[in-house]
Order: structure tokens, then C-alpha cells, then sequence
């Protein structure tokens, strides 16, 4: 029987002035906080799917192990120390064997068929990145992300628009998909339109 998939989301604790900064300078911490929240909400009840495990990698390290805003029912490790790309290898490398996906919780428009479509590369790839429309990306997964190499993401230029290109060849010799270009929120212009009640 081939092992389950896993799918990782990446999850700070909401706290204003914590998470989602940049946001918060056009619309306030706590209104950036509060959207934080509630689109995390919204993303794990959507992709808390039968068709793979959710776990959830969580910061600050015991604040998050400890906190009530998140589902009670799903896994959690910690993300420990180091930057973005030491805490998913990491994360990657905690998981049991078989292919791993790791998102980030700031992207709306996730749903249950970029998920699958993702996994679905990984059948003929070693490894899968979701492109964001900024130059980084939304998604990372391997085939093996138990035996994740030492490479991956050395040298990657985080918070650029070199940082796809960037993790993309910290795995020479691997074979590489990309999947579907969705779009991260760090600023209000990248917040999704609010539907008009009143058409």
C-alpha cells in the first residue's frame, strides 16, 4: 500500500504586530491579524481533505503548540528555529515517508483541485513548486520530503523575486514541476475583492 500524502501548512500564531506586518501598515496590525485568522480558518476547513493528512507547522514554537485558535483535531509540530527555508526542510523532513506538500496560509485562492493537481506532479517529479505571481512561490512539495536533500533552499534570496528561482536550484539533478501561479497577500492591493451584494 503506497504511503499517504502529507500536506503541511505553515501557521503563525495571529497575533497584531506578529503576522502579516506589511498588511497591517495599510489597514492596521489588529484588522491584519484578524484577516490572518480567519483566512487560515477558512483554508483548513477547505483542505482538511480525506485524500491526504494535514498537519500543521506552527510559530511561535510553544505558544502555537498550545493555542486554541487553531482546529484541535489536526496534528501540530513546531517550526523551530532558522529562517523560512531552515523551518520547511525541517518540516519536510518530520514527516513519514512519501510525498509532502508544504503551503503558506496567506493565499486565498487555494482550493482542494491545486492540492491534488500538486500531488498528482509528484507521481512523475521528484519535486513541485506553486509559483506566486512576485517570483516566490506558494507551494513546495517532494516525492521523499522524509529524505529531503541537504541542498534544498541553500542560498535562496527569501522575500524576493528570485526566491522560486532560487529554490529551484538548490535541487540540481532533481526533476522539477510547476503547478498552478496563485497569489500571496502581503500588501491591501493584494487582498481579494468583496463581493457586491447589492448586484
Amino acid at each position: 500500500m503506497p504511503p499517504r500524502p502529507s500536506l503541511v501548512v505553515m501557521v503563525k500564531d495571529p497575533r497584531p504586530g506578529r503576522v502579516k506586518t506589511r498588511l497591517g501598515r495599510d489597514i492596521g496590525m489588529t484588522r491584519a491579524a484578524w484577516w490572518f485568522r480567519h483566512q487560515c480558518r477558512a483554508l483548513l476547513r477547505r483542505l482538511d481533505d480525506p485524500r491526504w493528512d494535514l498537519t500543521l507547522a506552527v510559530a511561535p514554537d510553544h505558544a502555537g503548540l498550545q493555542s486554541r485558535v487553531w482546529p484541535a483535531h489536526l496534528p501540530r509540530i513546531p517550526q523551530g528555529a532558522g529562517d523560512l527555508g531552515d523551518r520547511m526542510a525541517r518540516a519536510l523532513r518530520s514527516m513519514p515517508p512519501g510525498p509532502t506538500l508544504i503551503i503558506g496560509a496567506d493565499i486565498p485562492g487555494i482550493q482542494p483541485a491545486h492540492i491534488a493537481r500538486a500531488f498528482r506532479a509528484l507521481g512523475d517529479h521528484d519535486a513541485v513548486f506553486g509559483p506566486a505571481d512576485d517570483g516566490g512561490y506558494w507551494l513546495v512539495g517532494l516525492r521523499h520530503g522524509a529524505r529531503a536533500p541537504a541542498t534544498l533552499f541553500q542560498n535562496v534570496r527569501w522575500s524576493t523575486e528570485h526566491a522560486l528561482a532560487d529554490s529551484m536550484a538548490s535541487l540540481p539533478g532533481l526533476s522539477i514541476a510547476l503547478t498552478d501561479t496563485l497569489r500571496d497577500v502581503d500588501t491591501v492591493a493584494d487582498l481579494p475583492p468583496v463581493p457586491n451584494r447589492t448586484a
